[in-house]
């Protein structure tokens, strides 16, 4: 197989990836918290990890990605109140609404899906776990997370302690035996609790993933190969996972750790609901296709910040026109001449597959598109018909489509339009440019050129 390299948040170097399992690759991508309309800042993840996910499948790997829906939250639950529902009926409308938007662009369901409210009594073994080992301990019903316990604690964001308590980056608790200890079981009266060995109550946020994984992997003793998500994840939610993990397995819980820049917003802020600077993803798609999203968050690195402005999706307006039109006239071509073409994945695109496995150099990848389309323009604007070359253009042209998870709609051919453009391919071979140039016009208007 070809080697692919990723770029470790976890060492901050570019590695080689060495599956745990040779053939197989398991992914797990931090998802939504489910409580309102997601905006155009949580769909990088999905969107960037779905392209590995069709790299990993491309190259041979069987892939096992999971994502999970965190519908157990303060955000739910004080949402919920607001509107007069019961949080987990709110959670359920927005995981809907979620799924729709995957779908809308063109997002591979992952393998497993897991929702914390489905795995309440999985997250309870698991903090009993830690306190019997000695690394959690409960106060009044609330269940907290030793971190003077781990030595390796805040690897993966490289903060200092000291700094993080100076800088009040953390919840002040007279509960906690020290300031960064994290709640793994918040005691609740809310009616929207679970009854615990400790209280009734509800999971904190960061033991969900780390017990997914457990649970999903537990073949592999809770240890994968990817572990993905944004940049802001890092801390507190991942080197708390890291800090789960070492204290149960005394393993990172991943080998690789990827992040992504952030989208946004006007001054190089981030887009978020709390700053009040989001733009929904369904108000997105009212305005852009679904390519064009696609196009705007592939154009930059994925590990850097992309702004979300006019320039950038003009950009990749234009970009995506460029593909749809040679596409679909190079489908088009086909289908005129009456060429039965089956798509077979094409593995003479070597270029493009370099790009996206030198960690997911999309830009490059891009380049590698545009060789392409130049290359396939030239031929058919000489009229050529060589069917074994248009077969080997389109089987390249359509990989690197599916890699990057494009749909374009191919129109239906008729009888006489079909004999249209054989009007105007035989004017054209005969230099009768006048002829030629008015049936091209026909064609154009008909969406056929």
């Amino acid at each position: 197989m070809k080697d692919i390299y990723l770029f470790n948040s976890l060492t901050n170097k570019k590695e080689k990836l060495i599956p745990l399992i040779d053939g197989n690759i398991s992914m797990y991508v931090c998802g939504p918290t489910v409580y309102d309309e997601p905006h155009i800042g949580n769909l990088r993840p999905p969107i960037v990890f779905d392209v590995y996910y069709r790299l990993f499948s491309y190259l041979g790997y069987k892939v096992t990605y999971v994502s999970n829906y965190t519908d157990v939250d303060d955000k739910i639950i004080n949402r919920a109140k607001e509107l007069g529902v019961h949080p987990l009926n709110l959670s359920k409308k927005y995981i809907e609404v979620f799924q729709n938007i995957r779908e809308k662009l063109h997002v591979i369901t992952p393998t497993y899906t897991p929702k914390v409210s489905e795995h309440i009594e999985d997250i309870i073994d698991y903090i009993s776990k830690l306190i019997d080992k000695g690394f959690a301990y409960e106060v009044d019903g609330d269940v907290y997370f030793d971190v003077s316990k781990i030595d390796d604690y805040l690897c993966l964001s490289k903060m200092r302690r000291d700094d993080l308590i100076s800088g009040a980056r953390i919840e002040i608790n007279d509960k906690k035996r020290n300031p960064l200890d994290f709640a793994l079981w918040k005691k609740t009266n809310e009616d929207f609790n679970w009854l615990s060995p400790w209280s009734k109550g509800r999971p904190g946020w960061h033991t969900e993933c780390v017990v997914f994984i457990d649970k999903i992997f537990a073949s592999q003793d809770g240890f994968i190969d990817i572990h993905g998500g944004g940049f802001d994840l890092k801390f507190p939610h991942h080197d708390n996972e890291i800090a789960q993990a070492l204290a149960m397995h005394g393993h990172h819980l991943a080998k690789y750790w990827l992040h992504n820049g952030f989208i946004t917003f006007g001054e190089a802020e981030k887009m978020s609901k709390s700053l009040g600077n989001v733009i929904t993803i369904s108000a997105c798609l009212d305005k852009y296709d679904a390519n064009v999203i696609r196009t705007f968050i592939l154009s930059s690195s994925y590990r850097a910040p992309i702004a979300y402005n006019d320039m950038n999706l003009n950009n990749a307006i234009n970009t995506f026109e460029r593909i749809k039109n040679t596409y679909r006239s190079l489908r088009l071509r086909l289908a005129f001449l009456d060429i039965d073409y089956h798509y077979a994945p094409s593995f003479d695109i070597d270029e493009f597959i370099t790009a996206l496995c030198d960690d997911l150099n999309t830009p490059n990848a891009f380049k590698a598109m545009f060789d392409l389309i130049k290359e396939i323009n030239t031929y058919l604007h000489r009229g050529l018909d060589e069917v074994d070359k248009l077969k080997l253009y389109l089987s390249k042209f359509d990989t690197m489509m599916n890699l990057f998870g494009y749909k374009v709609d191919i129109p239906l051919i008729s009888k006489d339009e079909k004999l249209l453009y054989n009007k105007y391919i035989e004017a054209k071979k005969n230099k009768d440019f006048a002829t030629s140039d008015a049936l091209r016009s026909l064609l154009v208007a008909k969406g056929l050129y």
